[in-house]
């Protein structure tokens, strides 16, 4: 499946947040984490990926394996629904 401009964004926005492993990634669009990496480098101004692969380096929430969250969600508690990868809007 070829991805759309939406689709990287929203790949791009899931592999910045902290709590969001890379099998929700995978899960969702079926990117493995190489290919998630190789996307965000190709994708990200070259100071953002150093930042974000000094961020995701060794973090054990992006892995939910290593992540000793228990009640590992794909969506913050804090969001409402979710439709079509975007986020309602509060009120």
């Amino acid at each position: 499946m070829p991805l759309t401009a939406p689709h990287i964004d929203r790949i791009i926005e899931m592999a910045w947040e902290d709590r969001t492993p890379f099998e929700a990634i995978a899960t969702q669009f079926g990117l493995s984490e190489g290919e998630v990496i190789r996307l965000m480098r190709r994708e990200l101004k070259p100071s953002s990926w150093r930042l974000w692969r000094a961020r995701v380096q060794g973090r054990a929430t992006k892995h939910r394996a290593k992540s000793l969250v228990e009640d590992a969600r794909f969506k913050s508690n804090r969001q409402r629904a979710i439709s079509k990868n975007k986020i309602s809007k509060r009120p």
